[in-house]
């Protein structure tokens, strides 16, 4: 790799971990907003997603530039195709994290509903698969980004104990239906920001060793 391609990578990788970190800290207020019922932390969420979408803009263009003008081969070519597929999925979660936001708004407007689920733990554990996606980049780890798709089904298991005591709470809170409904958007929402996570996953273990792992499952020894 020359010296011009390798100092252009390394600044992409800082601007993909930029907005890794800005997508994150949605997420994290986004789950805030939801469990304060804080609206004013749920709008500048909403706010800030102009920014999200901005930088990821940024770094496709990035990425289409050093296409054009180095052609890169092998590894340094899987590095650039992960940060484009990396950055739509970035960009996916902070829409989502945008989702719970609206959600948070309309909930804080009424009467707190009292059912048996963390929201936290759950998106605390959304996130940390993100984390630790984009800690698998930065270290070219297909250990951490194997753990990383192992870690879905305790996400997957969340979402659908949520469904079960959505739909036993609607029998018994029959006036509040609406809002058990938007909060089982809320956990279908941190349920698609694990796979996203596992996504990231995905093409880092493509970008370190060429080859598609989607659809299939993995086992680290």
């Amino acid at each position: 790799m020359s010296q011009h391609l390798q100092r252009e990578v390394e600044n992409l990788k800082k601007k993909l971990l930029s907005l890794g970190a800005k997508v994150e800290r949605a997420v994290r207020d986004a789950t805030l907003s939801i469990e304060q019922r804080d609206s004013d932390l749920a709008v500048k969420v909403i706010e800030d997603d102009l920014s999200i979408d901005q930088m990821e803009v940024e770094v496709e263009e990035d990425c289409l530039k050093i296409l054009a003008l180095h052609q890169p081969v092998a590894i340094d070519l899987r590095f650039i195709v992960a940060v484009l597929k990396i950055n739509n999925d970035l960009e996916r979660i902070g829409d989502l994290a945008v989702n719970i936001a609206e959600r948070a708004t309309f909930l804080a407007s009424r009467a707190p509903v009292n059912i048996s689920f963390d929201f936290v733990e759950m998106a605390g554990k959304a996130q940390l698969m993100l984390k630790k996606s984009l800690d698998a980049l930065v270290n070219i780890s297909t250990e951490t980004a194997i753990n990383v798709r192992a870690s879905d089904d305790e996400i997957d298991a969340m979402n659908r104990d949520m469904y079960l005591i959505v739909q036993k709470a609607m029998s018994e809170k029959t006036d509040q239906t609406q809002e058990l409904m938007h909060l089982l958007s809320v956990s279908r929402h941190i349920e698609r920001m694990a796979d996203h996570a596992c996504n990231i996953a995905e093409d880092v273990i493509y970008m370190i060793e060429g080859r598609i792992v989607r659809h299939k499952i993995e086992h680290y020894d």
